[in-house]
């Protein structure tokens, strides 16, 4: 599990950066003398090397190199992947308006985007795409950019798909029009009970600041006092949607945070109007996955001594980033400034010139014990800082919480684990969802499929035929401890998978200890 979601991190921080604008290209740098004897060396090569090379590709290396030998964030970033790394921040992209996985080597589609053009013409979740124009992607290990490369495309374009379709044995023919397809911050909304308001955010696009107002008002009307707003594992995006969100919950003219460069002035940025969310409670919720924009909010509630922050110690990505795009060439993310909060904390953690030991830290959290107890965890008194209300907070790396919620280090879990983390669990919640799919939608919503569905044994002992077929061996109390964890997360599987996403929160909510706790401190 630790290899696991450090991988996860290190994917999700560079894809998270935390940018705060994007400037026009850059034509030219007089750098004097070096650039000049750069430029030689490259010309060298090109007509003097003993083989043939593509400079062009010896070029990007050599950038890629430069850069992580500064900090672990600034990065360059190819003309190729360019529109598809802006996607994920911009809030919206061009395409036909599925979610999908590769299952069996075939394009499965998981759900479709309400009011999207593949709803529209009749794509279901569960279909199979077979081909995409004349293209055959069934059985041709086809990859997820493959896949993504042959759907998006510019709005009001058309794409022809054929689909495989549970039930029917011809290939059904569709053809969708493309159209601009939003992508959402908000995962899921929703009132826990009469007063608890829960709202996920995944990251911090252009669009976040909007969605959150819009969750917190539907919430509001619903009856919502208290708020639990979930940043684990979001690892950033957008400084100006993180403060936007902040001057939601602060009272007029709180500093919020700064920032500061070598080639950038302090500069400051203050709550500036009256917020949604001044005047009631609210818990915000990180972990090991929560950084960048992640951080600014949590730091900013907690140095004003508002609200409380439960969970773990924050991944500490205190860098501030601009995007300079380079026209053809791409672009570049360079890291400009510190970023700061209202105490004066630099949280970004050390980074000592290895990118990957920097992106792995997560890795030594387990293996030091910080994971499973407080006691593990020593700051140094020269990163103590006191807030206004006179609580203790503390830089260096990461944002810790005021209240820690460590994992489990149970011996009797891991089996359940060790299935779990080799997807085992998940893939049979995906098959059973498939060959279930009408079954399941004649709950009708997800709270009556919550309270109805049941887990049945034979259910149970396919799941651990599956997982001895991977030579996953368990004793019989394992298997008893497995059978009580796997039935609420199998249930959480299923009906994200037929519902969508905003289904799985509220069925494992009651496995999700952090978020207990939160509402046991809400409730106090």
């Amino acid at each position: 599990m630790p290899i696991i979601l450090a991988a996860v991190m290190a994917v999700g921080v560079m894809l998270g950066v935390n940018i705060s604008k994007t400037n026009n290209i850059v034509t030219a740098y007089k750098g004097g003398d070096n650039l000049s004897c750069i430029n030689d060396v490259f010309s060298l090569i090109d007509k003097e090397y003993v083989d043939t090379i593509n400079i062009k590709e010896l070029q990007v290396k050599a950038i890629n190199h430069v850069l992580e030998s500064m900090d672990p964030h600034s990065e360059y970033i190819k003309p190729e992947i360019l529109d598809d790394v802006n996607d994920n921040l911009h809030g919206s992209f061009e395409g036909i308006g599925v979610s999908f996985r590769i299952e069996k080597d075939t394009i499965t589609i998981i759900n479709t985007i309400k009011g999207g053009p593949s709803e529209k013409v009749g794509i279901l979740a569960g279909d199979r795409i077979v081909y995409v124009g004349d293209t055959l992607v069934a059985g041709t290990k086809v990859t997820n950019k493959d896949a993504m490369r042959l759907l998006k495309g510019p709005k009001k374009s058309k794409v022809d798909v054929k689909i495989k379709r549970h039930g029917i044995n011809d290939l059904l023919d569709f053809t969708i029009t493309r159209d601009v397809i939003p992508t959402y911050s908000v995962d899921v909304a929703y009132m826990i009970d009469d007063n608890i308001g829960f709202i996920k955010l995944t990251k911090f696009s252009q669009t976040t600041h909007k969605e959150f107002v819009n969750a917190v008002r539907t919430l509001k009307a619903e009856g919502m006092t208290q708020l639990i707003l979930d940043l684990r594992d979001n690892t950033g995006g957008y400084l100006g949607e993180a403060v936007g969100i902040v001057d939601e919950m602060l009272a007029d003219n709180n500093l919020i945070v700064y920032t500061e460069g070598e080639h950038r002035e302090r500069s400051y940025i203050f709550s500036r109007h009256r917020g949604l969310w001044e005047n009631n409670d609210v818990v915000v919720l990180i972990n090991e996955g929560s950084a960048s924009a992640s951080e600014i909010v949590a730091g900013a509630l907690q140095d004003n001594d508002r609200g409380v922050i439960i969970g773990r110690r924050s991944f500490g990505k205190g860098l501030v980033q601009e995007q300079f795009d380079l026209g053809e060439n791409g672009a570049v993310r360079l890291t400009v400034a510190r970023y700061y909060t209202p105490t004066g904390r630099c949280i970004q953690k050390p980074f000592e010139g290895s990118k990957e030991e920097y992106l792995l830290e997560e890795y030594s959290r387990y293996t030091t014990g910080e994971m499973f107890s407080i006691d593990s965890i020593h700051f140094a008194d020269s990163l103590k800082y006191v807030t206004p209300g006179g609580k203790i907070v503390y830089g260096g790396g990461g944002i810790m919480p005021d209240i820690y919620v460590p994992l489990k280090d149970d011996s009797t879990h891991y089996f359940f684990n060790k299935m779990a983390n080799n997807s085992i669990l998940f893939q049979y919640a995906f098959d059973y969802s498939d060959m279930h799919r009408k079954d399941i939608l004649a709950y009708g919503d997800v709270k009556r499929f919550c309270n109805e569905f049941v887990f049945t044994d034979a259910m149970f002992d396919e799941l651990m035929r599956r997982t001895e077929e991977k030579k996953i061996k368990g004793t019989k109390e394992d298997k008893a401890k497995a059978r009580e964890l796997s039935e609420p997360l199998f249930k959480a599987y299923v009906a994200r998978n037929v519902f969508g996403d905003e289904a799985f929160y509220p069925v494992y909510e009651p496995m999700d200890e952090i978020l207990q706790k939160a509402i046991e401190v809400l409730k106090d």
